[in-house]
């Protein structure tokens, strides 16, 4: 079942803000230059004699040039034809027109290039991830400035009130002023439909989200903008992800995904979480998903499927770091740093005897302080361990963890060997009456 990450405080947020609200500053030398996409559109295109040759149909930008995309032309409408007009021939570029350098053009038809976009087709009206407010957002309009020797893209719009001026009747101002500008270097772009994906290299901050927050983003992008955005991250990150997604939205994701990618994902998540997820599925979906998967992740969690819902068994999670009573601490230690991964399913180490039974739950902690030369059962005591059997119904795993107070429980089999651990989150979990995107969002 889901557990919830610690999400950004508001402090957070707001330094994110700050370090946007400080690139928008540093930009303000060019901000006399601003000008609107979207107030383009329409606008003449004339010869340095002020002969209009044509108008404005769209602004053509190149996805992958750094941080602030360049404008690498214009679609200019000449009578019936759509022309390309390159950047390079444009001498200046204001909100009521585009000057030329030339009156000698060698006008071609328009023909999309590799790594190009058309700002108005593809890119306002729709969504976009600002990576700093971790949140979808869709342009209203997007503005560009002569940065050094070319126009760049450098911020987009998404007041309400400048979409309800760009649909209404009327004109845009001779220098709109932006209400609501994010710095571009704080947006993650998608690739225009249809296209190789192409989410920017570049914004390595996309990664750095919690699991918690790139759930957020998944759940309101679209189905495209999604698979995109799984496509960019570690299949350990997006798995991460998906484990934070309120269930009807992953099992929607799952639904609109391949099979090869859905199995790939589930097969990576959390034991737990992965069964969670397999359980809102049709039977024919889920045993289609299942044979996709490494025979041993298959097995684990079709052994994992037979438990009912909210038993132990349908409770715990299968992964668990087991040591041998002769086991040094230090080789512990050092398979738990192979296991990182896991962390946060792994509150302890299980010390098993030779025929496998449990005989301690050793913490992290006790591992840490421990002289690395000793072995494992010498660590062994008082507290033992709470156990419950993988039938035990959720009441009972209640009162053990009322009455015990622990971090988890161990659950044994019959022959009191381990076979899984229930977390106290994952309890809280089964529990709680409220959907995790509310109280995410109590939490923020």
């Amino acid at each position: 079942m889901p557990r919830l990450n610690p999400l950004p405080s508001r402090t957070r947020l707001r330094e994110r803000r700050h370090a946007r609200s400080r690139r928008l500053l540093a930009s303000r030398a060019v901000a006399e230059s601003l000008v609107s996409t979207a107030g383009l559109i329409g606008r003449p295109v004339r010869n340095p004699s002020g002969a209009e040759i044509g108008t404005v149909r769209d602004v053509v930008a190149r996805w992958d040039g750094g941080e602030y995309p360049p404008v690498t032309g214009f679609v200019v409408r000449i009578g019936r034809r759509l022309a390309y007009v390159p950047a390079a021939q444009v001498e200046r570029m204001g909100h009521r027109e585009v000057s030329l350098r030339s009156s000698r053009l060698d006008l071609v038809d328009f023909k999309r290039r590799e790594g190009e976009v058309l700002l108005v087709q593809d890119v306002i009206d729709h969504q976009l991830v600002d990576v700093d407010g971790v949140r979808v957002i869709r342009a209203a309009d997007l503005y560009l400035a002569n940065v050094g020797s070319m126009y760049r893209v450098v911020g987009v719009d998404v007041s309400v009130g400048t979409l309800l001026r760009r649909l209404g009747p009327t004109r845009w101002r001779a220098r709109p002023t932006p209400e609501r500008v994010i710095d571009w270097a704080a947006i993650q772009p998608f690739g225009r439909p249809g296209s190789p994906i192409r989410l920017r290299e570049g914004n390595r901050a996309l990664h750095r989200l919690r699991p918690s927050e790139l759930a957020d983003l998944l759940e309101e992008l679209g189905r495209r903008e999604r698979q995109e955005l799984l496509a960019a991250l570690e299949p350990e990150t997006a798995a991460d992800a998906l484990e934070e997604m309120e269930a009807e939205e992953l099992e929607s994701l799952l639904r609109e995904s391949d099979e090869e990618q859905a199995a790939a994902l589930l097969a990576v998540m959390e034991p737990d979480e992965a069964v969670d997820a397999l359980r809102d599925l049709q039977d024919d979906e889920r045993d289609q998903l299942l044979a996709m998967m490494p025979a041993h992740k298959s097995a684990e969690l079709r052994a994992l499927l037979g438990y009912e819902e909210r038993t132990a068994g349908g409770l715990m999670t299968s992964h668990l770091l087991i040591a041998r009573r002769g086991d040094t601490v230090a080789g512990v230690r050092a398979r738990l740093a192979d296991d990182a991964d896991h962390r946060g399913d792994l509150p302890g180490v299980i010390v098993v005897d030779d025929d496998g039974r449990l005989l301690d739950d050793i913490s992290l902690f006790e591992l840490l302080v421990a002289d690395g030369d000793r072995t494992m059962d010498s660590l062994c005591g008082e507290p033992w361990p709470v156990t419950v059997t993988p039938d035990a119904g959720i009441d009972d795993v209640v009162e053990r963890f009322v009455d015990e107070r622990g971090a988890s429980l161990v659950v044994v089999d019959e022959e009191e060997r381990p076979v899984g651990r229930i977390l106290a989150d994952d309890l809280i979990d089964a529990l709680a009456p409220q959907s995790r995107v509310q109280v995410r969002r109590r939490l923020a």
